[in-house]
């Protein structure tokens, strides 16, 4: 089933590769949507695509790349759109 999910991540998230660890991981799920670092220190996913493989991703993101500090992970699951049609990196 194809759902879609926005993610916030809270903690040492910026400055330390976690963006592209994200953009690596979810074309290798074969995810589509984008990651971005916000203005207060987080960073926001926001992907679509079959579920069990938007679960992994999370699970990975929980705990991040070996520079990472992740505090918490906010999940808010949405209804699948078709927004996206590749994942990339947003600036």
């Amino acid at each position: 089933m194809e759902v879609s999910v926005k993610l916030t991540v809270k903690g040492m998230v910026q400055g330390v590769g976690f963006r592209w660890f994200v953009y690596r991981l979810a074309n290798q799920l074969e995810l589509a949507g984008y990651v971005k670092n916000l203005y207060n220190g987080d960073v926001e996913i926001e992907t679509e695509g079959e579920r069990g493989r938007i679960e992994e991703l999370i699970k990975s993101v929980k705990k991040g790349p070996a520079f990472s500090r992740v505090v918490d992970v906010i999940v808010e699951w949405q209804e699948f759109k078709f927004k996206y049609k590749s994942f990339k990196i947003e600036h």
